[in-house]
């Protein structure tokens, strides 16, 4: 089986007026990722922020949770924290999945349009069961990352479709979907 691991992008990532921004850092997001990761056995889950001082207030909210008063108050927290790094890059991430694993990892996104390179959620859960390279998925902040970042990742995942026409979603509702896709318990064969 593959190793599963997930980074959520804060840079580059565009704003609803097509402009290249870097987005801020959210407890909730932190925090429900964490959460999500570790109930489905996520080898990492990195946070990518370009700006030291975001990355100072992620790394202090997840110190409250793995020692400070968080981690007595609720222990359970404090185990979701465990697989989470703090990064500056998506470089920065697929380097360190490399040094871990001794190969490069896939590298996918998701959003909400399909491309040339769109895979379905069967086939990259097939790759998970069934190879051992690992699987590095990213997910975009603000208004998705930029089509040039896009552009060098090995895949993106198909649209998460809902029954009605809307179609966004907050990345905290995307990724445990998708976590659930991906490596959830697989209740179609029951």
């Amino acid at each position: 089986m593959a190793n599963l691991y997930i980074g959520l992008v804060h840079y580059p990532i565009m704003n609803k007026h097509k402009e290249v921004i870097t987005t801020a850092i959210t407890n909730y997001d932190i925090h429900d990722i964490a959460r999500a990761s570790i109930t489905y056995d996520v080898s990492k889950y990195f946070v990518i922020h370009n700006i030291p001082a975001q990355r100072e207030l992620a790394a202090t909210i997840m110190e409250h949770w793995k020692s400070g008063f968080g981690s007595t108050y609720n222990p359970d927290r404090k185990d979701a924290f465990t697989g989470v790094e703090l990064v500056n890059s998506i470089a920065v991430a697929v380097r360190t999945i490399e040094e871990l694993e001794g190969t490069k990892p896939i590298v996918a996104t998701t959003d909400a349009r399909t491309y040339d390179n769109t895979i379905s959620y069967a086939r990259m859960r097939e790759h998970l069961e069934n190879e051992t390279r690992p699987v590095l998925v990213l997910f975009g902040t603000g208004y998705g990352m930029t089509k040039e970042t896009m552009e060098s990742f090995d895949y993106i995942l198909e649209p998460i479709y809902g029954h009605g026409e809307y179609n966004h979603l907050s990345v905290r509702s995307a990724v445990s979907i998708i976590l659930d896709r991906l490596r959830g318990e697989a209740w179609w064969n029951k």
